[in-house]
């Protein structure tokens, strides 16, 4: 059971990174998205990235308790 929580940690942290890389390519395309005309496109991508980070950010946290509650019982 811990090495799928483990697995699972791996995976959720993998996800973080992910939107926050997103969010930060989002974010050094806000020059280019003011010239275009895009701005609130943009915007509300980088506020999606980040919603998605925090949610993932959660995930991983509560799954970090879960593989320590285990592994103090066991």
């Amino acid at each position: 059971m811990q090495i799928l929580l483990v697995l699972a940690v791996v995976v959720a942290a993998g996800f973080v990174l992910f939107s926050l890389a997103r969010g930060l390519f989002y974010f050094s395309q806000g020059h280019q998205a003011a010239i275009d005309g895009k701005v609130e496109e943009n915007q509300l991508l980088q506020n999606r990235m980040m919603m998605a980070r925090v949610k993932w950010q959660a995930i991983t946290v509560v799954l970090l308790i879960l593989v320590g509650a285990f592994a103090a019982g066991g």
